[in-house]
């Protein structure tokens, strides 16, 4: 992707806040009431029906769905690539790191929020574990770490996420706006995002 683009995506990030990731999102969620459809670690992949906005032909890795709501990431929207050093300055660290990293919008709430979802073979101060071998990070620790070669093997670094009041993505799922499908690591980590929709459609029983 253009460095321009990387670089914009990079003031928005900084104007916000440093990496000003929300903690508060990730509270222990309540127990799921009877009749309440978790969806928390699977992948939600749009119809194809779905009419053209930012989630057409998205997929999105299910955070967390409670009666209080649901919260996601999507895995396939990129947005901007660059050296990982230009991240870290735009935070207020100095990094001569030169390795590419790419960033991903992972939805449309909380644009100045990021978040790094990765394989759980690293934990940090920020880090907390999922289902089926991922974690995510919400903090600077991760990116240092990863500055020095010693972060996860495999790394999602995004910004925003996918937001639901209580209820509403069960009411889109009964809908049709959305398909499940287990989560797959190999799409979540993909450096082919354009291919990940349609993979993720044999996921969930619908091929094109």
């Amino acid at each position: 992707m253009p460095s321009r683009l990387f670089s914009t995506v990079l003031i928005v990030l900084s104007a916000a806040l440093a990496l000003g990731f929300a903690a508060s999102a990730y509270v222990r969620p309540p127990e799921i009431p009877e009749g309440h459809a978790d969806t928390s670690g699977q992948f939600l992949v749009a119809h194809p029906k779905m009419p053209a906005n930012i989630f057409a032909h998205s997929v999105i890795y299910v955070v967390s769905h409670n009666a209080d709501g649901a919260m996601g990431l999507i895995v396939n929207r990129l947005a901007g690539a660059g050296p990982l050093g230009k991240l870290l300055e735009a935070f207020g660290l100095a990094s001569k790191a030169q390795r590419e990293i790419k960033l991903y919008l992972g939805g449309p709430v909380g644009i100045g929020q990021g978040f790094v979802l990765h394989s759980d073979d690293y934990a940090g101060a920020s880090t907390r574990a999922l289902k089926k071998g991922l974690s995510l990070s919400t903090g600077l620790d991760v990116l240092e770490a990863i500055a020095r070669g010693r972060g996860p093997r495999q790394v999602r670094m995004l910004f925003g996420y996918a937001g639901w009041s209580p209820g509403q993505l069960d009411g889109e799922i009964a809908r049709g706006d959305w398909l499940l499908a287990p989560a797959d690591t190999s799409l979540i980590f993909s450096e082919e995002p354009d291919k990940v929709w349609e993979e993720a459609l044999k996921h969930a029983g619908l091929p094109l």
